[in-house]
């Protein structure tokens, strides 16, 4: 499918991108990208056998590519496109993995002046809390969900290539507006995250902690699992897609002050009102993604 990839960011997504091509056949030769400080993650990746080398020197590393991916934390993506403006290729396809879409190509046109009609935005919705080439997997999209957010000057066979792709990775393929994807992504990832890592900072800094934990079920662990996800990603994500999580909160905020006030009132069968009918949303969800 492609003759060499050239990976920027070789992580968990990127390593798990690297591998699962791979497996699939989708490019002939996989290259690295990172700085000096990435090298022993990216010689790491090169003795896995995860890529077949990497380059410390962006000219090198995009070379005669004919897909770059861009899989560095969201925050990143305007300098990641200021080192490949040089370089930029109008025959490759440039796509990234990032949680946030809108500061995407808000970000390609700071960097350009206009958003390249190569480019083609997109969301894999899979990951762990581990991080680095070591944790990558060569399953981990199998039956996961990818999101492609192309710009209206996209180009329709750039869309329809990265579609095939993913596809071939084991995705199922979605398109939809960057802006509709960013709402929708603060309500089902950004907003639950912020909760779990807010909800452990709390309990954290109570004085009786270590009892706290010690007598925490698995209901707790399920919970909270994703506040063990990476700081410095999330911080990215919060500040890239802040003006649609932050409603969200407050609603969130209301919600929480209308079950306080349910307490405070005895009004048990509003709360069992309020429970019954989240259980019954849930059950909508469960049976959304097992169809």
């Amino acid at each position: 499918m492609f003759n060499k990839l050239c990976i920027i960011g070789v992580g968990l997504i990127g390593g798990s991108i690297a591998r699962a091509a791979r497996q699939c056949g989708l490019s002939k030769t996989i290259v690295g990208f990172g700085r000096e400080g990435d090298l022993p993650n990216l010689q790491t990746g090169k003795d896995l056998g995860v890529i077949d080398d990497y380059c410390l020197d962006i000219s090198e590393a995009v070379l005669d590519a004919d897909c770059i991916i861009m899989a560095t934390p969201v925050g990143a993506i305007e300098s990641v496109f200021t080192l490949l403006k040089p370089y930029w290729n109008e025959i490759a396809i440039y796509t990234d993995v990032g949680s946030t879409k809108g500061n995407v190509i808000a970000a390609a046109e700071r960097v350009f002046g206009y958003v390249p009609d190569n480019l083609v935005p997109a969301h894999p919705i899979a990951g762990a809390e581990q991080s680095g080439v070591v944790a990558s997997l060569d399953d981990l999209f199998i039956n996961k969900r990818l999101i492609i957010t192309p710009d209206k000057v996209t180009r329709p066979d750039a869309v329809q290539k990265m579609r095939e792709f993913w596809e071939r990775l084991g995705t199922q393929v979605a398109v939809m507006d960057a802006g509709h994807h960013d709402a929708v992504l603060a309500a089902t990832s950004h907003l639950p995250h912020i909760v779990a890592f807010a909800m452990v900072d709390m309990l954290g800094h109570k004085d009786e902690q270590s009892e706290i934990f010690k007598y925490a079920a698995g209901g707790f662990r399920d919970f909270t699992r994703i506040a063990s996800s990476d700081p410095t990603m999330w911080l990215d994500i919060c500040v890239a897609n802040k003006n649609e999580i932050m409603p969200l909160i407050q609603q969130l905020k209301d919600e929480l002050d209308k079950i306080q006030q349910f307490l405070d009132s005895n009004d048990n069968q509003q709360l069992y009102n309020t429970f019954t009918y989240a259980g019954k949303a849930r059950q909508r969800f469960l049976d959304l993604f097992e169809n």
